[in-house]
């Protein structure tokens, strides 16, 4: 009984970190940067970005964005994206590091394009 009771408190808690990532991100202005011009960067791999991807968006994965964050403009404003969130948040960091001042997370690329729709 206590073990189910433990991993039911672990849900919840995973709830309402997730309830406060979504209100974080995709509730905190994406669509109105975007509609002002900043560039969504998928920083899932290759045969990801194929699956399925934003319109408009370009693919730098987080395995590559070390070597290649020279062909992104350190002036623009980048929302990155991946499968779950866990990525975009690495390079959202790593291009932060790089000396990039507006890099936001966009987490799952699909919640984002959800939010994106319903905004239009």
């Amino acid at each position: 009984m206590k073990s189910i009771l433990l991993i039911l408190g672990a849900v919840f808690i995973l709830y309402i970190v997730y309830r406060v990532y979504r209100m974080q991100t995709l509730d905190n202005g994406l669509p109105e940067l975007i509609r002002k011009g900043a560039v969504i960067l998928d920083v899932r791999t290759e045969k990801e970005y194929q699956t399925g991807h934003i319109e408009g968006s370009i693919n730098i994965s987080l395995g590559t964005i070390r070597e290649r964050y020279g062909e992104l403009d350190p002036e623009k404003t980048y929302i990155t994206v991946c499968s779950h969130g866990l990525r975009s948040v690495k390079v959202e960091t790593i291009l932060k590091e790089k000396g990039f001042k507006r890099v936001y997370n966009g987490g799952a690329w699909s919640d984002l394009q959800t939010t994106l729709s319903k905004k239009q």
